[in-house]
C-alpha cells in the first residue's frame, strides 16, 4: 500500500483511508439501488432494471479503481445524479420520436454516453479538459467548495431525506409549519406518515451531533461511526413506533447477481440507427449538452473537494488534475458499456476526505464496496437515507469555511462567488452554478475597462454556457 499510494509521503495510514473509503461508500450507498430506479422508472425487477443495476456497481468500481490507480485521490465515482434522470427523459423522448419501446430508447440513449466518454478521453490526454479547468477564475475556483458545501447541506436537508410517499425538506416543511398539529393533518391527508418525518428529522440531527461530538474528540471514524449510530437510531424507531421490520427486506432479497438480464438488456447494447433517427442536429445538440453539464461538474467536485482536503495551492490549481480527469473520462466510457447513464465523480467523496482520506486507497475501498454489492446490494439498501443526510450536513458545514480564503473586498470576486453559493443548491448542479459564476466574471471585467484580463477560454467558455442557458433547440 505504501509502494502504490505513497501513505506517508501523503500523512495518512492503510487504516484511516480504508475507514475514509467505508464512509464515502456508506454516503453514496443510495445510489446503487436509486440509479436503476430513475432510469427504468422504478422497474424494479425487470430485465432492464437489473442490468442497469450491475452496470451501476460495476461502472462505479472500474472508474473509482482508475482514479486510484491513475491519480492516486481519494475520489469516488458513480452515474451522477441530475445527469440520470436527464438520460431519463431523453430515452423517453427518443421512444416517443421514434415509435419504439423504452428498452431501444434506452439502448440508443446509452450512444450520447459513449460519444461523451470517448471525446473527454481524447480532451483529457491533449490536456484540454486541464486548461478548460485553469481558465475558470482564481476567485471562483476558490468559491467551489464552499457552493458545493451549501449544495451538500441542501441535499441532506432535503432531497436525501425521503419517506416512503415523497421527499420533503425538513427546514422548509417541517420547521417551516406554522405548527406541528396542523402540518401532521396536512401530511396525513395527503397520505403521508407524520411520525416518519419525525423519525427522520431526529436521525438527521442525532447523527450531525454524534459526528461533531466525536470529531471534537478527534476520532479518525466520526463521521461513520455518527451514520452507524443514526442507522440504530432509526431502526429502533421503524420497530418500536412504526412497527416495521427494518430488516424485512433482507428475509426475501436474492444474493445472486442477475448477470444474464445484463447481458440481454445494457451489456454494449448501442443502439445507433434509433439515436441518429431522431437527427442529427438534435442528437450533437444532446451530446454537447451532456459534454457541458458532466465536464463542469466533475471539474468543481475535483477542484472543490481537493480544496477541503488541502491538495491544491493557492490558486486552487490540483496536482494530478489530469489522470483525475481521464479516470473520470473511462468511467463514463464503462458506464455507457455496461449500460448506465454519465458516470462521473461524486461530491459525497468530500464525507471520505473529511475522514482522513489522502490517496487512492480510500478510492480503491470504496470500488472494493461497489463490486462487493454485486452480491450484498441488499445489505446495503438498509442504510437509512437520514444517516447519509447527517453526514452531508456535516460535511458541507466544514466546506464553507473555504469561504475565508476569499477576499470580500473584491467585487470582481464576490459577485460571481455569492451567485454561485446561491445557484448551485437551488439548481441542483454544481456545472451550472459555475456557468452562473463564470458569466457574471466575465461581463464584470468586461464592461468596467478590464477586458484584458479575462482570457480567451474563458470569453468561450462564457460564451458557451450563455448559448446553454438561453438558447432555444
Amino acid at each position: 500500500m505504501e509502494q502504490l499510494f505513497k501513505l506517508k509521503e501523503n500523512g495518512t495510514t492503510a487504516r484511516t483511508e480504508i475507514l475514509a473509503g467505508l464512509t464515502t461508500f456508506m454516503t453514496m450507498a443510495y445510489i446503487i439501488a436509486l440509479n436503476p430506479n430513475l432510469l427504468t422508472d422504478f422497474a424494479v425487477g425487470t430485465p432492464l432494471w437489473n442490468g442497469v443495476f450491475l452496470a451501476t456497481c460495476l461502472a462505479s468500481a472500474l472508474g473509482t479503481a482508475c482514479m486510484a490507480f491513475l491519480a492516486n485521490k481519494p475520489f469516488v465515482m458513480a452515474p451522477g445524479m441530475g445527469l440520470n434522470s436527464f438520460f431519463a427523459v431523453i430515452a423517453g423522448n427518443i421512444a416517443a420520436m421514434t415509435n419504439t419501446d423504452y428498452v431501444n430508447a434506452f439502448q440508443a440513449a446509452l450512444c450520447i454516453i459513449l460519444v461523451e466518454g470517448i471525446v473527454f478521453i481524447c480532451l483529457s490526454v491533449l490536456n484540454i479538459r486541464e486548461k478548460i479547468v485553469y481558465a475558470i477564475p482564481v476567485g471562483v475556483r476558490l468559491g467551489i467548495g464552499p457552493a458545493i458545501g451549501l449544495m451538500l447541506m441542501n441535499i441532506g436537508f432535503g432531497s436525501n431525506a425521503g419517506v416512503h410517499f415523497s421527499t420533503f425538506f425538513a427546514m422548509r416543511d417541517f420547521f417551516g409549519a406554522m405548527t406541528p398539529s396542523v402540518f401532521k393533518k396536512t401530511i396525513e391527508e395527503a397520505g403521508g406518515n407524520y411520525s416518519e418525518m419525525v423519525l427522520t428529522v431526529i436521525t438527521m440531527f442525532v447523527g450531525l451531533f454524534v459526528i461533531i461530538l466525536l470529531a471534537k474528540k478527534g476520532v479518525k471514524a466520526a463521521v461513520l461511526l455518527g451514520m452507524l449510530a443514526a442507522s440504530g437510531v432509526y431502526w429502533l424507531g421503524e420497530a418500536a413506533v412504526l412497527h416495521v421490520n427494518p430488516f424485512a427486506s433482507l428475509a426475501t432479497a436474492s444474493f445472486i447477481p442477475p448477470f444474464h438480464d445484463m447481458v440481454a438488456t445494457t451489456l454494449f447494447k448501442f443502439d445507433f440507427s434509433h439515436f441518429f433517427s431522431i437527427g442529427w442536429f438534435t442528437a450533437i445538440t444532446l451530446i454537447i449538452t451532456f459534454c457541458m453539464i458532466d465536464m463542469f461538474d466533475t471539474i468543481g467536485t475535483l477542484v472543490g473537494t481537493a480544496s477541503r482536503a488541502g491538495m491544491t495551492d493557492k490558486d486552487g490549481s490540483m496536482p494530478n488534475m489530469k489522470e483525475a480527469l481521464l479516470s473520470d473520462a473511462i468511467g463514463t466510457v464503462a458506464g455507457a458499456c455496461s449500460g448506465t447513464s454519465t458516470v462521473t465523480t461524486f461530491v459525497e467523496s468530500a464525507s471520505g476526505v473529511e475522514a482522513g482520506g489522502r490517496t487512492g486507497l480510500t478510492a480503491l475501498t470504496s470500488a472494493a464496496m461497489f463490486l462487493a454489492c454485486i452480491f450484498i446490494a441488499p445489505i446495503a439498501a438498509i442504510i437509512p437515507a437520514p444517516a447519509t443526510s447527517a453526514a452531508l450536513i456535516y460535511v458541507g458545514i466544514l466546506m464553507l469555511q473555504g469561504l475565508q480564503n476569499i477576499d470580500f473586498n473584491d467585487i470582481d470576486q464576490i459577485v460571481p462567488v455569492c451567485i454561485m453559493l446561491l445557484a448551485m443548491p437551488i439548481s441542483g448542479s454544481i456545472g451550472h452554478g459555475i456557468g452562473l459564476a463564470m458569466i457574471s466574471y466575465t461581463v464584470i471585467k468586461a464592461f468596467s475597462g478590464k477586458a484584458k484580463e479575462v482570457s480567451a477560454l474563458t470569453y468561450v467558455i462564457s460564451a458557451l454556457f450563455l448559448v446553454k442557458f438561453f438558447a432555444v433547440v
